[in-house]
């Protein structure tokens, strides 16, 4: 009993899976689902092996499974055959609820109800606000679930009727706060304790989420969080891996999503979050890392070749700078508008066959505006003065447009002549 008391706990800290997202993807041939889709249940694998390959003993999962609110039935077997994988192993496994697990109705059914319902062993559906105490294989571990505060549920009180939409903001603020304080009162100091969240927290760094977010969003102020209480408190909902309090205890983590939604993450690492808790009896202080995933590459390319006199050969050339390799791409190319019939849609896409997907092909064309005559009109203007202001647009070379009026001359002369 001793041995286990000195083992620390491992805890495996993930959030915003977002099943159901197709954006960029087409049908998968081997699954019968969209390939997107099919990233982000590779990613969900990939995390589990992590931790059955490291006899995780509890996992966290900080809100939002799907996409939508009503996910397929395909979809819910997809998430449920890995939660299982969990299950088998013997690994106690928290859902918390997120915004795109709610209903539309606060009467009906979360996305995951259906294992509490079902009595999964090993499985804590967080749907209220309330103390869990879960015995891991290393000794028990106290986490308290926030779920996504919802407005409806909260503000029920006549004293919110009518207040606008900023004093209802600051009233939800007060509520959730309160609730977060009051959930202490039901720790245990000699048993490790994590808050599970999902909510917005000030000071945070958004990701895309805003791109895909359910309803108007709640926030509350870090310092909510930030009490010696907790030895760890697992975030959900921003899709941005951040670390909130520095080198400070208690952690207070974004695990972020795992996978990459948009190209607004292009550069953000995807993962998931590795913590060691202190067990009962033990002392020092909680540590963790960021475990990054094998999420699908996001590549933009951006291409001038308005000084260029093949412009689709320069194309080329660019994009060879660029590893496309199962990448989803971007190509944002500048040209000049008298290059856009050497710049053909299929032979630009033909440059793109390496990437998984090409998100979009945007042109920027640069368009001389005409040239201003002054107080004339073409009809006041003789045909050298004409000729010599069209090569002037073309921004020909000074030295060009002499030798090509000279050659000009003598056409005009002949035609004089006539």
């Amino acid at each position: 009993m001793k041995e286990r008391a000195m083992e620390r706990i491992r805890l495996l800290h993930f959030a915003d899976i977002h099943i159901g997202m197709e954006t960029y993807g087409g049908l998968d041939p081997g699954s019968g689902v969209n390939a997107r889709v099919v990233d982000f249940l590779r990613r969900f694998d990939e995390l589990i092996d992590y931790g059955l390959e490291r006899e995780v003993d509890l996992v966290i999962f900080a809100g939002d499974a799907y996409k939508r609110r009503s996910p397929n039935p395909t979809y819910q077997r997809a998430f449920a055959k890995r939660v299982k994988r969990l299950v088998d192993a013997g690994v106690p496994t928290v859902l918390l609820v997120g915004n795109h697990d709610l209903p539309t109705m606060t009467q009906k059914a979360t996305t995951v109800d259906i294992f509490s319902t079902l009595d999964v062993p090993n499985v804590i559906v967080g749907r209220d606000y309330e103390v869990h105490t879960i015995e891991t294989s290393k000794g028990p571990v106290q986490v308290g679930t926030v779920p996504y505060p919802i407005r409806q549920r909260l503000l029920v009180d006549d004293e919110y009727r009518g207040l606008s939409i900023e004093k209802l903001d600051k009233a939800l603020q007060r509520i959730v706060t309160k609730t977060i304080e009051g959930l202490k009162k039901d720790l245990r100091a000699d048993i490790p304790a994590v808050l599970a969240a999902h909510l917005s927290v000030s000071n945070a760094t958004y990701g895309s989420e805003r791109s895909v977010m359910v309803g108007r969003d709640a926030m509350v102020a870090k310092s909510a969080l930030d009490d010696p209480a907790w030895d760890y408190v697992a975030l959900g909902h921003i899709h941005k891996h951040q670390s909130l309090n520095g080198e400070n205890q208690p952690p207070i983590v974004y695990a972020g999503s795992l996978e990459r939604i948009d190209f607004g993450e292009e550069g953000d690492p995807k993962g998931f979050c590795w913590v060691e808790l202190p067990n009962s009896g033990s002392e020092g202080e909680t540590t963790w890392e960021f475990v990054e995933v094998d999420a699908r590459p996001f590549v933009t390319i951006r291409a001038d070749v308005r000084e260029e006199s093949e412009p689709l050969a320069a194309l080329e050339e660019t994009i060879k700078k660029h590893d496309l390799e199962e990448a989803v791409v971007r190509l944002i190319v500048q040209l000049r508008a008298d290059q856009e019939p050497a710049l053909r849609d299929y032979d630009v896409r033909a440059l793109l066959t390496e990437a998984t997907a090409i998100g979009s092909i945007s042109r920027e064309v640069e368009r001389k505006a005409r040239v201003r005559l002054g107080d004339q009109t073409p009809e006041e203007m003789t045909d050298r003065e004409l000729l010599e202001r069209f090569l002037e647009t073309k921004d020909v070379a000074e030295e060009r447009i002499e030798t090509l009026m000279e050659h000009a001359e003598g056409i005009f002369q002949g035609e004089e002549g006539d």
